[in-house]
C-alpha cells in the first residue's frame, strides 16, 4: 500500500513578521497568531486542518476494522483498588469500602461504596450522568473521617480547573457546598468531619482562563455549609508567587502537614500546624529547597519522611518536630541499590515500594527499619496500592504487566499472603506474547534498559512494524502496564518497545538530573540509540519504525525527528511541548523551568534554542510521516505548541509522507478523557501507522 495516494494539500498558514530578540539572538515566530485558540482565524485553521486529517484517516480501509477490534477488547470489567474509610466500631457502623468500576465501555468509571466486601455495592457517584458525551470527569475525592461525607472534584473537557462539591454517602445527595478555581489540589478533612483543607488560585479572567499563567496559590480551610467566600485562609506567601501548597491532615488528626512545591522540581519544603491549638502558628520544619521530603506518618511529634537528601535513590528518616535540627534526624531505612518510590505504614510496619530496573519490588520493614519480608508478586510488572490506615491488617494492590490486565489482590499483612480479589477477563491469550528486558548503550556509553513486547511468533528479519515509546523527564518512571490499544498493535504483528531513558526516575534523582536543563540532549540521545539498537538487532528498519510520546514525550518525539529525520518511518507526538522559548508564558508552563531552564535566562537560552522542536525544523527536508495530536482545551500544554509546530512542519516538509495534525475538541491534556474519544484516537493512530508503515493487516 503506498504511503499516500496523492500529495496532500495543507491548509494555508500565513506568516507574520513577528521577531523576538533573545539576548542578541533574533528569533522569528511567524505563527504567533496561533497562540490565541479562540480567534476566528485560529478556529478556521483548526477546522481546515481537521478536515484534511480526518479526510485522510477516513479513507484508510482498515480503520473501521481496527476500531471494531479496539471496541471489542475494551469491553471488559475494570476495577480500581478498594480502599476503606471510617472507624472500626464494634458494629462497624461507620466503616465503609469504596472502589471504582467500569463495566467495559463506560466513558467514565463509577464510584461504588459498600459496608463489607460481601455486600451489594451501591453507586455513590456516576460521572457518566454529568454530561451526555462523557467529557465531565471525576478528578479527585476525599472521604471524611467518619465515612459519611465525600468531597469530590469535577473537571470539564479535560481542563486542569476543578470544582469541588460535597455528597452525603448514605443518601447520595449533594450538600450546598460548591468550591471553584481550584487546580493542582486535593482535599483533606479535619477529624471533626466539619470541613477540609484545599488550595486554590484567585479567580482568573473568564475569556483567557485556559491560557493565563497560574501564580499565587493559597491554602484554605472550608467549613461545611458556608460559602467559599468565608473560607479561612490558612497560609499564603505574597512574596513567593510560584509557591504551591498541599495540605494534609495526619492520621491521628493532630497536625496539618503543608508541603510547599516550586514548579515541577522534586525538591520541596515542609511546614506544619498543630490543629489541637486554634492559635497555633505555621511552623517551618524544612525551609530549604534541597531535597524531596514525602511525609509518611507520625508518632506524636516524630515525623517520618521518604527523602532523597544524601540518598538519590531514597531512604526513610525520622524528624522530631520538637527537636528538629538536622543533626538530630534519624535514618530508619537506608538507601539501597533499588529506587525507593513511596512508603506507607500498615499493621505498624513500613510498606516500601521500590523500583528494580523499572519493575516493582515491595518490601516490608518494622518501625525500627528491620527488614521483615518481600511481597511475592505474580511476575515482572508494576504493583500499586498498599493503602490504608496505621493499624490495618489488610490492604489491596493491583498488579499489571504488558500482557497482564490490572488484577486486584487482597494482601494479608499478618500472614503475607496475596489472594485475587478481582481478575478481569480480556479476549486474548497472554501466552501468545513475550516480554523481555534488554540493556543497550547510549551515545555516551550509559547503559539504558528497554522493555520489548511482541507475539512469540515474530521473526527477527528487520521487517516488523515497531512502536517505540518513551517519556524521559520530570522524574517520572515508565513501568510495565497493560493497554488494550497496544494489544491491538501487537495482534497486527507490531513490536512495542519502551526504553527507560534518562530524565525519568527509574534510577533515582541522579538519573533524573542527567536528563534536565543543559543535559536534556542525553534524553534524545538515549531514545535515538534505542531506535538504532532495534534496527541493528533486526527487530525493524527505518521504514517500519514509529516513535511516539506525549507531553514531555511529545517534546522528545519533536526533537528526535528534527535531529534525525532519516531514522524514523513515522512519528506521533501528542500534546507536546514544542516551543521551548515560550512554554513558560502559559498556564502552569512557568513551573517547568526547573526541569528545562528558561529562555529568559541568557545562560539557559542556548541549550533550549539548540533543541527546541519548533525552531529546528529545516526547510526542504523530508520528514517522517507525522500525526500530531492535541486538544483545543488543553490548559496544561496549550495547543499553540502543536499548532505552530504543525504549521512550520507542513511548510518545510519536502517529502510525500503526510504531516497531519489531529485536534480533539472538548478535550484537554488527557486526564478524564472519555472511553469513546480514547478508542477513536487509538483507531486513528493505528490506521495512520498501518498506512504509512505499509503494515499488512
Amino acid at each position: 500500500m503506498p504511503s499516500s495516494k496523492k500529495p496532500l494539500t495543507y491548509p494555508s498558514s500565513h506568516k507574520s513578521n513577528q521577531v523576538d530578540n533573545y539576548h542578541s539572538t533574533l528569533v522569528a515566530d511567524p505563527y504567533r497568531w496561533l497562540e490565541d485558540p479562540d480567534s476566528e482565524e485560529t478556529r478556521a485553521w483548526i477546522e481546515a486542518q481537521n478536515q484534511v486529517t480526518f479526510g485522510y484517516l477516513s479513507e484508510i480501509p482498515t480503520r473501521e476494522k481496527i476500531k471494531q477490534r479496539l471496541t471489542k477488547l475494551w469491553d471488559y470489567e475494570k476495577y480500581g483498588i478498594p480502599f476503606k474509610e471510617g472507624e472500626s466500631l464494634q458494629d462497624g457502623s461507620t466503616e465503609r469500602y469504596f472502589y471504582f468500576k467500569n463495566d467495559g465501555l463506560q466513558n467514565q468509571s463509577v464510584l461504588y461504596t459498600l459496608k463489607t466486601l460481601d455486600d451489594q455495592p451501591k453507586v455513590l457517584l456516576d460521572p457518566n450522568k454529568l454530561s451526555e458525551d462523557g467529557t465531565v470527569a471525576l478528578s479527585g475525592l476525599s472521604i471524611s473521617e467518619d465515612a459519611k461525607l465525600l468531597a469530590y472534584s469535577l473537571s470539564a473537557s479535560g481542563s486542569d480547573w476543578q470544582e469541588w462539591k460535597v455528597r452525603d454517602v448514605e443518601t447520595g445527595e449533594d450538600l450546598q457546598d460548591h468550591l471553584k478555581w481550584i487546580k493542582f489540589s486535593g482535599a483533606s478533612w479535619t477529624h471533626d468531619n466539619q470541613g477540609f483543607f484545599y488550595s486554590r488560585y484567585d479567580e482568573p479572567n473568564e475569556k483567557t482562563q485556559l491560557e493565563d499563567v497560574n501564580y499565587y496559590q493559597k491554602l484554605y480551610y472550608h467549613q461545611l455549609g458556608k460559602p467559599q467566600s468565608e473560607d479561612a485562609l490558612i497560609y499564603h506567601r505574597p512574596d513567593q508567587k510560584e509557591w504551591g501548597f498541599s495540605g494534609g491532615v495526619t492520621e491521628d488528626g493532630r497536625y496539618l502537614i503543608i508541603s510547599i512545591w516550586l514548579g515541577t522540581d522534586s525538591k520541596n519544603l515542609v511546614f506544619f500546624k498543630d490543629l489541637t491549638n486554634p492559635n497555633a502558628e505555621v511552623v517551618e520544619l524544612i525551609n530549604q529547597f534541597e531535597a524531596d521530603y514525602s511525609f509518611i506518618d507520625n508518632d506524636d511529634s516524630v515525623f517520618y519522611f521518604r527523602t532523597d537528601l544524601n540518598a538519590p535513590r531514597g531512604r526513610v528518616i525520622a524528624i522530631d518536630s520538637k527537636n528538629p535540627a538536622p543533626e538530630n534526624w534519624r535514618e530508619i531505612i537506608p538507601q539501597s541499590a533499588e529506587t525507593l518510590e513511596s512508603v506507607g505504614i500498615l499493621n505498624n510496619q513500613f510498606v516500601a515500594d521500590y523500583l528494580k530496573d523499572a519493575h516493582s519490588q515491595i518490601k516490608i520493614f518494622d518501625l525500627k527499619g528491620e527488614f521483615i519480608r518481600e511481597v511475592e508478586l505474580p511476575g515482572l510488572g508494576s504493583a500499586g496500592g498498599f493503602g490504608g490506615k496505621r493499624h490495618d491488617t489488610e490492604t489491596f494492590y493491583s498488579f499489571t504487566s504488558f500482557t497482564t490486565p490490572g488484577t486486584i489482590y487482597r494482601y494479608d499483612m499478618v500472614t503475607g499472603k496475596s489472594t485475587i480479589f478481582r481478575q478481569p477477563q480480556v479476549d486474548f491469550n497472554p501466552n501468545d506474547y513475550e516480554t523481555k528486558q534488554i540493556f543497550y548503550h547510549s551515545k555516551d556509553g550509559t547503559k539504558v534498559p528497554m522493555f520489548i513486547t511482541h507475539k512469540k511468533s515474530i521473526k527477527l528479519d528487520g521487517n516488523n512494524p515497531t512502536y517505540l515509546y518513551a517519556y524521559g523527564g520530570f522524574n517520572a518512571s515508565m513501568t510495565p502496564g497493560f493497554s488494550v490499544s497496544l494489544l491491538v498493535w501487537m495482534e497486527m504483528g507490531g513490536v512495542y518497545a519502551m526504553p527507560n531513558i534518562r530524565g525519568g526516575g527509574e534510577y533515582g534523582e541522579e538519573w533524573h538530573q542527567a536528563g534536565m536543563k543543559d543535559k536534556k540532549q542525553n534524553v534524545f540521545d538515549d531514545f535515538i540509540s534505542a531506535a538504532e539498537w532495534l534496527i541493528a538487532n533486526k527487530y525493524t528498519k527505518t521504514e517500519k519504525l514509529a516513535i511516539a510520546g506525549g507531553s514531555n514525550g511529545g517534546l522528545l518525539v519533536g526533537a528526535c525527528i528534527t535531529q534525525r529525520p532519516d531514522l524514523f518511518g513515522a512519528a506521533l507526538p501528542a500534546v507536546g511541548v514544542m516551543d521551548m522559548l515560550r512554554f513558560h508564558k502559559f498556564t502552569i508552563g512557568w513551573a517547568w523551568t526547573s526541569e528545562y531552564g528558561s529562555a529568559d535566562n541568557p545562560e539557559e537560552f542556548p541549550a533550549l534554542y539548540t533543541y527546541s522542536p519548533l525552531h529546528n525544523i529545516k526547510p526542504n527536508t523530508a520528514y517522517p510521516a507525522t500525526l500530531i495530536t492535541t486538544a483545543d482545551h488543553d490548559d496544561r500544554v496549550v495547543p499553540a505548541h502543536s499548532f505552530k509546530f504543525a504549521a512550520a512542519l507542513q511548510e518545510a516538509h519536502a517529502g510525500d509522507a503526510p504531516t497531519l495534525i489531529r485536534i480533539e475538541t472538548k478535550a484537554g491534556h488527557g486526564a478524564g478523557k472519555p472511553t469513546a474519544k480514547i478508542i477513536e484516537e487509538a483507531a486513528d493512530k493505528w490506521a495512520f501507522l498501518v498506512r504509512t508503515l505499509n503494515v499488512e493487516v
